[in-house]
Parts: structure tokens; C-alpha cells; sequence
């Protein structure tokens, strides 16, 4: 499946800074030690609908992941698939009376044209799942080579019990791990499962649902399974960072990375795991499910896309907060401050805002401390102008390059 255009990202002088993040598994922000190429994983949409803030402000996250790595001199390897088989697709299709395929492809092309317009850095695969359902189901017929899978009327799943590291991405309880299990696409009260929290890794053919001929038969995968095969297929294990909303913490990267381990015997299945917050809006998390979204192609439609990425930028990515048309306003006065000061023939030295913003950016992605170094480059320019010449054209270089801004 294509990806989208990838915009020019200029080159900046100097040293860069090494890269701390969040890992999740860690519960503390260390530092990524990336070879020369750097391998991330993003989890991608399931494309029933369009392109929501929640969605822009993980990958906006993952984004500047890959920008400070650049900037470091990394190449950078970004995989990202697109569940573009999956219940909330075929419910969806069902109540809209339009086909599940043509639904799926509708989406996706709209999710490529919202990241192009956010100028969105993209992956190097961007995979569909109906492309490599051959290969999950190869990879699930290998783990229940390993003796870690049953069946169950025809389906096979993981057994929890033959996952020595489960728990260890999410840290959470078993009280907790099964309540969200439950409220995120897990089924615990199947009867006949093991264990309830033993997760569907191949769901075999139901009258009316689409179906795949493979080594199981005819069926198709489940959700986790078809992540662990992407990633291990385009990057391998132990790749760099498995990146996703926070809502994937658990039951997605964990179930991910015990089928990872499983079939590798390498552990961690990634280096790093980490998450991007949550976007609410009217009190309540952005979700499909409840409607309460707001899209991304509707915003850019009457705002410039690059005031909306400085909404986004203007927030912690592990933070959880609420949207509402007062960030917007704000960005937009922030965007036009920022482009009258580099329209300017001179302004005052810009060294050390270049060298702020990737301290700030290397500090597990301060976007709003890097916002604030060019805030104050532009209003002392602004204010009072300047006698360096190259300095407005450093500041529109490094916004580009670092934050993604084209001013």
C-alpha cells in the first residue's frame, strides 16, 4: 500500500542532542541508542472514519521521533500499518451500507492527504493487513508450532500462561488488565478459553464476514497479531520504538510483545514503548465509538494545517488534555507572529534558539519548551529587529526541520 509524499527537511548546522524518551515498560524516560538506522513501529488507524485530532497528535508525536533522529544523522526505518480488516470496519460498512473495502480505501486516502497537509514524515511501509494475511497466519502457524496456542471452535488463540513476560509492557494488575481487556476488543467471558485474558490471534470464517484462504484455513487474523507480523517482517526484533496512543498500552503492545518474544526468543520485542496522550473534547476522550471528534480534514478545510500543528505542538505528547476553538485561535496568532519575524531582513542571533529547541525536543519531546524558545526569539525580533541576516532564515530552517513547521 503507498504511503504519502515526504516533505523536504533541511539540513541544520551544528551539534545535534541524543534523544531521551518515556518508555512505558521502564516507567521512566531514558535515553534511545539507535544505530545508523533507527527502526521505529507505529501502530495505524482501523479506517472507518476519518482523521481525528487524537489520531494527528500521535502521529505528530512519532513525527518529531523521527525529526531529532535525523537531525542526529540517523536514518531513519518507519514502519506503520493500516487494520483495514477489522469488526468496527465491518460494523461501520454494515450501518453505512457501503462496502467494507471501498469504506477502508476512502479512509486511508483521506488519512494520507490529513498527514501530508500536518507534513507528517512518512513511513517507509505503510502495510495493509488484507496485503499480508498469508504471512500473519504463517506467523501464527509458528507460535502454535511453539505450543503456545490452542484452538477454540476453529479459532486459535495465545495462552497467557505460555507468556512469561506478560505484564511487563503495561505493568498493570490482573484486576486491571482484565477490565481493559474487556473495553478494548478482548473477549474474557468467551466460554472455553483457558484463561480469560488469552487473546484471538486467527478468527476463522463466519457467514458474511470476509475470509482468507492460508496454512489455518479460511479465516482472518485478529487484531495484535497482525503489528507483531509487520513489524518483525520490516524491521526485525529489538527494534528501537513501538509507538502508539496511550489506549494501546494495554492489551495491544503487551499481547504484541509476548507473540513477539514467543516467536523470536529475543525480549524486549521493542527497545521502547511509548505513548502518546489522549485529546478530549466536551469532558470525554476523542473516540469513534462516542462521535465526540473532531476531524482534522474539517479543521484544515477553513485553518492553515500548520496552525493546527501548533495546537498539537503546544502540548506535551504524554499529556492528556482537552480541545476546544481557543487552541486554534491561539495557534494561529502564534503562526503569524512567527512568520512576520522571519519575514524580516535581519533579527537577532539565533544560535542559541537552535540550540534550545533540540535540547528541549531531546528532552523526551518538549514541544512546548521548543515553542517558547522560538516564541521569544520572535518577539525580541519584532520588537526590536536585529543586525544578523541569516538569523531569520536559521529560525525558518530549524521550524521546518525540528518542529515540522513550514513558515
Amino acid at each position: 500500500m503507498r504511503s504519502w509524499p515526504a516533505p523536504n527537511v533541511p539540513k541544520l548546522p551544528g551539534q545535534s542532542v541524543p534523544l531521551r524518551l518515556y518508555d512505558t515498560s521502564a516507567k521512566q524516560v531514558r535515553r534511545t541508542d539507535p544505530g545508523p538506522t533507527a527502526k521505529m513501529y507505529v501502530c495505524g488507524i482501523t479506517p472507518y472514519d476519518a482523521t481525528h485530532l487524537g489520531h494527528a497528535n500521535t502521529y505528530l508525536a512519532f513525527d518529531l521521533v523521527g525529526r531529532v533522529w535525523r537531525d542526529g544523522g540517523h536514518e531513519v526505518h518507519y514502519t506503520q500499518n493500516a487494520t483495514d480488516v477489522d469488526d468496527p470496519l465491518l460494523e461501520r460498512a454494515e450501518q453505512t451500507g457501503i462496502d467494507w473495502q471501498a469504506l477502508a480505501e476512502r479512509e486511508i486516502e483521506l488519512f494520507r492527504t490529513d498527514m501530508e497537509a500536518l507534513r507528517i514524515l512518512p513511513p517507509r511501509e505503510y502495510v495493509g493487513v488484507t496485503e499480508v494475511v498469508g504471512e500473519v497466519a504463517d506467523l501464527i502457524a509458528q507460535l502454535s508450532a511453539k505450543g503456545v496456542t490452542y484452538e477454540l471452535d476453529g479459532d486459535v488463540y495465545f495462552s497467557v500462561s505460555d507468556a512469561p513476560k506478560f505484564g511487563q509492557v503495561s505493568g498493570y494488575s490482573q484486576a486491571e488488565m482484565l477490565g481493559l481487556f474487556a473495553e478494548r476488543g478482548g473477549d474474557p467471558d468467551r466460554p472455553g478459553k483457558r484463561d480469560p485474558l488469552d487473546w484471538l490471534l486467527w478468527r476463522a470464517e463466519r457467514p458474511g464476514e470476509p475470509a482468507w484462504d492460508s496454512t489455518l484455513g479460511r479465516g482472518r487474523p485478529g487484531w495484535h497479531v497482525e503489528c507483531t507480523q509487520i513489524a518483525l517482517a520490516n524491521l526485525g526484533p529489538g527494534f528501537d520504538v513501538a509507538g502508539g496512543g496511550s489506549d494501546l498500552i494495554f492489551p495491544h503492545h503487551e499481547c504484541g510483545a509476548s507473540e513477539g518474544h514467543a516467536a523470536t526468543g529475543e525480549w524486549p520485542f521493542a527497545r521502547f514503548y511509548t505513548h502518546a496522550g489522549m485529546v478530549a473534547l466536551d469532558g470525554e476522550k476523542m473516540s469513534k465509538s462516542k462521535g465526540n471528534l473532531v476531524f482534522v480534514s474539517k479543521l484544515r478545510g477553513a485553518h492553515d494545517p500548520m496552525a493546527i500543528r501548533l495546537v498539537l505542538l503546544a502540548h506535551h505528547y504524554r499529556a492528556d488534555w482537552e480541545y476546544t476553538p481557543d487552541h486554534l485561535a491561539a495557534a494561529e496568532a502564534r503562526l503569524a507572529r512567527w512568520r512576520s519575524a522571519v519575514a524580516l531582513e535581519a533579527g537577532p542571533d539565533a544560535e542559541d534558539v537552535l540550540a534550545t529547541v533540540r535540547e528541549r525536543l531531546a528532552d523526551d519531546l518538549d514541544a512546548p519548551g521548543a515553542l517558547a524558545a522560538i516564541d521569544a526569539w520572535a518577539d525580541r525580533a519584532l520588537a526590536a529587529g536585529g543586525s544578523d541576516t541569516s538569523a531569520p532564515d536559521l529560525v525558518r530552517d530549524l521550524a521546518d526541520a525540528l518542529l515540522g513547521v513550514a513558515l
